[in-house]
């Protein structure tokens, strides 16, 4: 970003933010004025954001998003390097499997709630204390229309999904009311995260959804800013979805 707005006095701390999803929220937060501390497993990845998104606004923090230290540190780095942080933006997941929930591995589904709904849980728990408490704030996580309805051969992701579909309820119910809590729910967004659900096929792919077209980072960035903005005040314990329309097609032949 060669120009950066005024500073808004706000800042935000995004979890797997690297790349896809979770750039596409911090690109939108950095743009309208917003510091934000951003995390994700690769140094490399998460340098080069830093330096696309702005150094003098952004860090970066590495580690896995359910290591218990990871999410201290995180927490700790954001208010020591910007003595606050009112807005979480819990997008960190991971689905490391394909195929038919029957099948599935009891350790790999594990896996997936510790990394999507455990770890999300974790980080409000972290900014809570560390902040939200007494200042307020907001707080976004990243479901999935996946948690909406089932999903054929990524069970084990969209239940998790759904968890944090509920557990976003929770939170905006205990957290209220200094602290708003609500989810997007997006549909196929182009990312390497969900490569595997378009590669090869994204016109196909693309033709389901009324709007004609995948969704890309920026379209969930777009939402996390409005939900972390005064506009969306009186919004909490919501899901947002963000799916170009895909389910207007329910139950149509």
């Amino acid at each position: 970003m060669t120009e950066l707005p005024e500073l808004s006095g706000k800042v935000a701390l995004v979890t797997g933010a690297s790349r896809g999803i979770g750039y596409g929220v911090a690109e939108a937060l950095v743009a309208r004025g917003d510091r934000v501390a951003i995390t994700g497993r690769n140094e490399d990845a998460l340098k080069e954001a830093v330096e696309k998104l702005g150094s003098d606004r952004v860090i970066a923090i590495a580690g896995k998003a359910h290591d218990l230290a990871h999410q201290a540190e995180a927490v700790e780095r954001t208010m020591e390097a910007f003595g606050r942080v009112d807005f979480l933006v819990n997008n960190a997941g991971t689905n490391p499997v394909f195929g038919p929930i029957a099948d599935l591995d009891l350790d790999v589904a594990r896996k997936v709630f510790e990394t999507n709904v455990i770890s999300a849980l974790g980080f409000a728990q972290k900014t809570w204390h560390a902040w939200q408490k007494d200042n307020g704030g907001a707080i976004v996580n990243i479901a999935s229309i996946a948690g909406l309805a089932p999903s054929p051969f990524i069970g084990a992701y969209g239940v998790s999904k759904a968890a944090m579909i509920n557990l976003t309820q929770q939170l905006a119910h205990e957290f209220a009311p200094r602290v708003r809590v609500n989810a997007i729910a997006p549909a196929v967004v182009k990312t390497k995260f969900a490569q595997a659900l378009y590669e090869g096929r994204e016109a196909e792919a693309a033709a389901a959804y009324p709007l004609a077209r995948l969704g890309v980072p920026s379209d969930i960035g777009g939402a996390a800013a409005f939900l972390t903005s005064e506009q969306s005040d009186w919004v909490t314990g919501q899901t947002l979805v963000v799916d170009g329309g895909l389910f207007l097609n329910a139950g149509v032949a």
